[in-house]
């Protein structure tokens, strides 16, 4: 593929040069790949869905960039209610919720209108309203670029926690290929998040028609500002720049009465809102952080890019943003937008 830059290839459109972009479009692709990275004595490649999760250096990437465009689900009856979807890893996750709606599966409705891949979901355990991929992630095939080998990962094996994994923690060894996923034709899982319920006007713990909570998440999602619109003022954005700080229980009592949404994870860990911190700091919807950087005109959490920005700038709007809630309430806040190219 011609050069090109990172900027394109992401959707914060920041980062530098990318003069060899390989697209993934079909399964067999992926081999002739490993070839060519094999012929060139090359490391790994940096390996992209459609980068709405990372922070693309000014400086672009030196070697190869692999782009997954794999699409396609096959389907896989397990028992009279239970599917094994396995989904190619370019499969846009949207996509693959809204085919399991249509389909009466339940599983993976409340991960509706997260932007990004079915390989990069499993990197960070996605998840919203109550609902992560863990849920219901089978297994994976990956490539080992450690021992140059085909893996399969059951899904213990994959180390998936609130929004971490075994992936996350060791960049550059795996690229997803495909996750199979065990959906069920029954209604949808358990409302847990109040404001999902009160949007489908139903008490939490109930379970309505899968395709109805679909549909509910986009509308909430949408009212709150968490749908990617790609032509909107706030289309240049890599969603939340936050991850929930964890708290004590002592912590979780002093902000829940000060105003600050408390809730528990996954995996038992109490955290509180980035959002709420941020905006108790000062900070609002449409509030410039520093030239070509503001919060989006809908939440404070997402912060979008516009003419004059910079990757550099971005992230040490970050660095700043962490600062500036540390000082004021004694929390860390760490990113979770994933730097990705050559930053020195």
């Amino acid at each position: 593929m011609p050069s090109s830059t990172l900027a394109s290839l992401t959707t914060l459109r920041l980062g530098g040069p990318a003069s060899d972009v390989l697209q993934v479009a079909d399964p067999d692709d992926w081999f002739e790949l490993v070839r060519t990275i094999g012929d060139r004595q090359e490391d790994a490649p940096l390996t992209l869905g459609h980068g709405s999760n990372v922070i693309a250096s000014d400086n672009g990437h030196e070697g190869t960039v692999a782009v997954m465009n794999t699409r396609g689900i096959t389907v896989k009856r397990v028992d009279d209610d239970t599917m094994a979807a396995t989904v190619q890893a370019g499969h846009p996750l949207a996509d693959l919720v809204q085919w399991a709606a249509a389909e009466h599966l339940a599983g993976i409705e409340c991960l509706a209108g997260i932007p990004g891949t079915v390989g990069a979901a499993p990197v960070q355990n996605a998840g919203a309203y109550g609902q992560q991929v863990s849920d219901t992630l089978d297994r994976l095939t990956a490539w080992d670029w450690d021992t140059g080998r085909l893996r399969t990962l059951p899904a213990q094996a994959c180390r998936l926690r609130h929004r971490d994994s075994r992936f996350k923690n060791d960049p550059g060894r795996w690229t997803i290929l495909t996750a199979t996923f065990h959906l069920t034709r029954s209604p949808a899982a358990p409302i847990t998040y109040q404001p999902l319920a009160d949007e489908l006007g139903v008490h939490v713990g109930a379970r309505p028609p899968v395709a109805e909570v679909a549909t509910a998440v986009l509308a909430n999602r949408h009212r709150r500002g968490l749908l990617l619109d790609p032509h909107g003022p706030d289309a240049r954005q890599a969603g939340s720049v936050f991850l929930n700080p964890p708290v004590t229980a002592a912590q979780a009592a002093r902000w829940s009465a000060a105003g600050c949404p408390v809730h528990t994870d996954s995996d038992g860990q109490l955290r509180a809102s980035a959002g709420w911190l941020l905006e108790h700091t000062g900070y609002r919807p449409g509030y410039k952080i520093a030239d070509g950087i503001r919060c989006s005109e809908r939440r404070t959490l997402t912060l979008t890019a516009h003419d004059g920005a910079t990757a550099a700038g971005f992230a040490q709007a970050l660095t700043a943003l962490s600062a500036q809630v540390g000082t004021a309430t004694g929390f860390t806040l760490h990113p979770e937008p994933v730097p990705v190219g050559t930053w020195q």
